[in-house]
């Protein structure tokens, strides 16, 4: 027999409106709504032309990973959203609504940019080995066995893989690039304008899988552990990709192995903030703040 539904909004219980994941949605509603359609790229497009050719290449390289991660966390976010759907998790449900929203407007923002200085060949010559395996296989692989396997142990592997590696990560290590290569010379203001705003959004997107596996780890103390077997996995991930980036010298000076020490900085910082939700009570985890889970605004 068929479970009959739960009209939440209509119950006693009403929409838990403190709760963080609903404190997040109020927040994606008030600053993410931005639109990369008003980004003036007309400066971009005159920088990109007085470029060197290697600097160019390693824009270029940065760019077409950003576009092809955020055209792959559209696709691969659906999975989990179903699965928080099925729990019934309403206020966690109607924040992921904005987060895919998001995804999909970061995928639109860098094709923008790319047309804008004229880029629209084939720039797959950019996606490493390593970047392949991360975002051609593992990403998708794991988001997809949420479809079959919703129970908690995929859902944390699924959160750490997504928003503690991919965005909490590489995302952030990618924007740390932007601004050692861009910003310290003044050059596409609309391109960095617009990482900015990215960069905003995503701070929702890692405090949400922040809430989640903290939530996770507080129903299922067991969990903390797989999590931090799967974060040590993933590191050689980053460590790679920084090699591989570094095998060709910096045309804007940053130094790969400052990149590195960023990177695992970033692995430190995730790993430190959801040991803190052992022994916490599920109640606590609802009520953390916006600022215990790094969002920006």
């Amino acid at each position: 027999m068929e479970k009959k539904r739960t009209i939440l909004t209509t119950s006693n219980r009403g929409i838990i409106e403190d709760s963080l994941p609903f404190r997040l949605f109020q927040k994606a509603k008030k600053f993410g709504v931005w639109n990369p359609s008003d980004i003036d790229f007309s400066q971009d497009a005159q920088d990109w032309v007085e470029l060197s050719d290697g600097q160019r290449h390693e824009v270029l390289r940065l760019i077409s990973q950003f576009q092809a991660g955020e055209e792959a966390v559209t696709l691969d976010l659906l999975p989990l959203i179903m699965a928080i759907a099925k729990e019934g998790r309403l206020e966690e449900e109607m924040y992921l609504t904005t987060f895919l929203f998001e995804e999909a407007k970061h995928t639109e923002f860098f094709r923008l940019v790319l047309n804008a200085i004229g880029e629209k060949g084939d720039l797959s010559i950019y996606h490493t080995k390593t970047y392949q395996e991360i975002f051609y296989e593992l990403l998708p692989n794991t988001m997809n066995r949420l479809i079959h396997d919703a129970s908690p142990e995929a859902i944390a592997e699924a959160a750490t893989v997504y928003n503690m590696f991919v965005e909490g990560v590489l995302a952030e290590t990618g924007y740390y690039t932007f601004y050692q290569s861009l910003e310290k010379i003044g050059i596409m203001p609309g391109l960095l304008k617009g990482v900015g705003l990215l960069k905003r959004d995503e701070s929702r997107h890692i405090g949400y899988g922040t809430f989640l596996l903290q939530r996770l780890i507080s129903e299922h103390d067991h969990l903390f552990e797989l999590v931090v077997n799967k974060m040590e996995e993933l590191k050689p991930y980053s460590i790679r990709l920084n090699e591989e980036s570094s095998e060709i010298e910096s045309t804007f000076g940053v130094s790969g192995e400052e990149t590195l020490n960023f990177s695992m900085k970033q692995l430190s910082i995730r790993m430190e903030v959801l040991a803190r939700a052992r022994g916490k009570k599920i109640e606590d985890i609802y009520r953390l703040t916006e600022k215990e889970v790094g969002v920006i605004s």
